[in-house]
């Protein structure tokens, strides 16, 4: 009887396919094929900065060296193990003992959130609401602070406690983030112009004489004649013989007043910037290629751009910038055949804090301009009274005050299903109302129809009130 003989490295050829096919044919389970886990991992948790000592009750013969950055294990001796937390992270440890692999350790390394819940606590102890977290290899902060300017507090207490960039800020500010702010911006301008200017001309024959000081008049040499400026409003002529005297004044004195009064309101959210604009836009044009113009826009009249932060359930930082301008065609440019008017402008710019519905005033922007103009010839223009034929003169006193009322106010969205608006009490007039009782509005039951204070609406609008009410 032959029998085959076969190697040691051909039985264990042999051995592993045998058992490869007893499993596939479902023979044997894949529990008890040639390799299997050893050791399930356990969770070791440490803090940053932190140390502690693992005991063994079985001799440990070597260990793996863990991740330098993350973990430091030092063997004091065969049962005892110094283990340190470096850094936030994760690596593995591994203990072997005389017969294998005796435990696997997965170290996580986080950031000391107690110690920190703590300081927090003690340093706002009003804030219930925070929630800290160890995440990964950071700290994670979440909930609602009362103020914007706690959270700084939070974040610079959170960053002692893990390095620079590992502070994740989930943090927000609770309550109401809308702010509505109210602006009045009121100018009176006041201007007093006086002038006085005196020509006189003198013909006799061909002998002829004229006083040219002031423009107010331009002699015609050949006709011997003379014409008067538009500016001239009082004429007196004598005449005696073949000879005539004429003399022209221009007296003025006038007086001027102008109110500019707007009340803007805005609304935007916390932290954005709010732009509002009561005019227009005149055109400018700008010159192109080619000879060509184009035209642009620029707007002109009473502006105002805001940026509100709300800091506290009572406490607003605002950034207010109004701007007031008008056009004034006396200082216009001539442009390729173009008037381009200039503009004058009052610009402010400021940021406060202020409690909800507190006010702030911008005032003291008063500018007073005084120009007194005074032409005479040399001489005859110093002699007593009668000087006063070889004088011109003008006087011009302009005055504008300025102030800005702004108010701020939290405000939230309301729910009502209506709200009135000034137009809801607006009735069409009949024939009868416009031609037999001259109303510019139609009466229904109640009428007529006034305004009921400044300011009453929801939304900051005068509410019509109906009399009788």
């Amino acid at each position: 009887m032959s029998r085959l003989r076969i190697g040691k490295k051909g039985e264990f050829a042999l051995i592993i396919s045998i058992v490869t096919l007893l499993i596939v044919y479902g023979e044997v389970s894949a529990a008890d094929s040639v390799f299997t886990v050893t050791r399930q991992p356990r969770t070791l948790k440490l803090i940053s900065g932190k140390s502690i000592i693992l005991k063994s009750s079985q001799p440990v013969s070597r260990i793996s060296e863990p991740t330098p950055t993350i973990a430091e294990a030092l063997p004091l001796s065969p049962h005892e193990i110094y283990i340190s937390g470096k850094a936030a992270g994760t690596t593995t440890l591994i203990l072997w003992q005389k017969e294998g692999i005796s435990a696997i350790y997965d170290i996580e390394v986080a950031y000391d959130i107690s110690r920190l819940k703590l300081k927090l606590n003690q340093i706002l102890p009003a804030e219930k609401d925070i929630l800290v977290l160890a995440t990964h290899d950071s700290i994670t902060l979440a909930g609602k602070l009362s103020s914007a300017s706690n959270i700084s507090h939070v974040m610079a207490l959170a960053e002692a406690f893990a390095p620079e960039g590992k502070v994740r800020n989930l943090l927000e500010v609770g309550g109401v983030h809308q702010v509505m702010l109210e602006v009045r911006v009121a100018e009176m301008a006041r201007s007093i112009t006086k002038k006085l200017g005196v020509n006189f001309s003198y013909v006799n024959g061909e002998d002829f004489a004229v006083n040219l000081l002031g423009g107010l008049t331009s002699a015609t040499v050949p006709g011997l004649g003379v014409a008067a400026s538009p500016a001239v409003n009082a004429l007196f002529r004598f005449q005696s013989g073949s000879s005539t005297w004429t003399w022209f004044i221009d007296a003025l004195n006038e007086e001027g007043l102008i109110k500019i009064l707007a009340e803007p309101s805005l609304m935007t959210l916390s932290g954005q910037t709010a732009h509002f604009l009561a005019g227009g836009e005149y055109p400018v044009p700008v010159a192109q290629g080619l000879g060509t113009v184009a035209i642009e826009y620029k707007p002109f009249g009473v502006g105002l751009s805001f940026t509100p932060t709300v800091l506290s359930p009572n406490k607003i930082s605002i950034q207010v910038a109004p701007d007031i301008s008008e056009l004034d065609f006396a200082t216009a440019v001539q442009l390729q055949g173009f008037s381009v008017p200039g503009l004058r402008t009052r610009r402010a710019s400021t940021m406060i804090e202020l409690a909800d519905g507190q006010s702030f005033a911008i005032a003291g922007l008063l500018q007073e301009n005084t120009r007194d103009n005074l032409s005479k010839y040399p001489g005859l223009g110093n002699i007593p009274i009668l000087g006063t034929l070889f004088r011109s003169r003008q006087f011009q006193k302009n005055e504008t005050e300025l102030i800005i009322i702004v108010t701020v106010h939290l405000v939230k969205p309301i729910d009502l299903d209506k709200q009135p608006l000034p137009t809801d009490y607006y009735i069409e007039p009949s024939d009868a109302d416009i031609y037999l009782w001259g109303r510019m509005q139609g009466s229904e039951k109640k009428s007529p129809v006034t305004i009921r204070g400044e300011m009453d609406g929801e939304f900051g609008h005068a509410i019509p009130k109906i009399f009788g009410e």
